[in-house]
C-alpha cells in the first residue's frame, strides 16, 4: 500500500495511471447518469405533496451534495500541501476548484428553479442559501489566488490556507436549517437515521450521486494532467511523452 502511494506521488507515474483510468471512469459513469435519471425523471412516484416538480432533486440534491464534498476533500489535499509539500497534492487542489463551482453554481440554479414554485421566490437570504452563495466566492477566491501568483508552489501554499480558513463555512451549510429559521426542509437522508423517502424516489438520487462523485473523478483527473503538463514541461518525463506521441 505505502508503494502505491509514493507512485501516486510521482507525477510521470500518475499521469501514465490517470489517463488509463479516465476511459474506465466514463464507462461507469454514463450509465450511472442515465438510470439515474430515468429513474428520477420517468419511473419515480410524483410526491404527494410537490407533484412532479420535486424531481429537481435528482439534480439539485446531488449537486449540493458535491458542492460540500468537493471542499472538504480540497481541505484534505490542503493539509497535504501544507505539512508533506507533495506537489501532486497540490495539483489535485487546484484541480478540483472548477469543478467545484460548477457543481456549486448547479446547486444554485436548480435550487432557484426549485424554490420559485414551492416558495414563491427565485433567491431568499436564508441562512443555507448565503452560507452556499458564500461557498462559490470561496471557490472562485482559490482560482483567483492561485492565478494571481506566479510561482505556482507558493501559490499553492497561499490557497491551501485560504482552503483551510474556509472550511468553517461547511459546517454552517450542513447545520443551518438545524440553526436557523430557513425556507428549505430538513435533511431526508442522513447516516444515523432510516431515509424518509420513498425506495422508489432513494434509489435513482443515490444513483445520480455516485454519478456525480464519479464525474467529479473523470473532471479532476482531466483537469490535473493538463496541470502537471504545464508545470513539469520541462521535465524529461514530459519531452519523452511528447516524444512518444509523436512517434505515434
Amino acid at each position: 500500500m505505502m508503494q502505491w502511494f509514493h507512485r501516486m506521488a510521482s507525477p510521470a507515474w500518475f499521469y501514465r495511471f490517470s489517463g488509463k483510468l479516465i476511459p474506465f471512469l466514463i464507462l461507469t459513469f454514463t450509465p450511472l447518469l442515465i438510470i439515474g435519471l430515468y429513474g428520477g425523471l420517468v419511473t419515480a412516484p410524483s410526491d404527494y405533496q410537490q407533484g412532479d416538480a420535486f424531481r429537481i432533486i435528482y439534480v439539485h440534491v446531488p449537486a449540493a451534495w458535491m458542492s460540500l464534498f468537493i471542499y472538504i476533500v480540497m481541505a484534505v489535499y490542503a493539509v497535504i500541501t501544507l505539512i508533506w509539500r507533495i506537489k501532486l497534492a497540490e495539483i489535485l487542489l487546484i484541480s478540483s476548484a472548477p469543478v467545484g463551482v460548477g457543481f456549486t453554481i448547479l446547486a444554485l440554479a436548480t435550487g432557484s428553479l426549485w424554490g420559485k414554485p414551492m416558495w414563491g421566490t427565485w433567491w431568499s437570504w436564508d441562512a443555507r442559501l448565503t452560507s452556499e452563495l458564500l461557498l462559490l466566492f470561496l471557490y472562485l477566491g482559490v482560482i483567483g489566488l492561485y492565478r494571481a501568483i506566479e510561482e505556482k508552489r507558493t501559490a499553492s501554499r497561499f490557497v491551501s490556507i485560504l482552503v483551510l480558513v474556509g472550511t468553517v463555512n461547511i459546517p454552517i451549510i450542513h447545520y443551518s436549517v438545524e440553526w436557523w429559521n430557513t425556507l428549505h426542509q430538513g435533511s431526508t437522508i442522513t447516516l444515523t437515521e432510516k431515509p424518509s423517502m420513498h425506495i422508489d424516489m432513494l434509489i435513482p438520487l443515490l444513483m445520480m450521486a455516485i454519478a456525480f462523485k464519479v464525474f467529479y473523478g473523470i473532471s479532476l483527473l482531466i483537469q490535473a494532467r493538463a496541470e502537471l503538463v504545464e508545470r513539469e514541461f520541462n521535465s524529461r518525463w514530459v519531452r519523452e511523452l511528447v516524444e512518444e506521441n509523436s512517434d505515434g
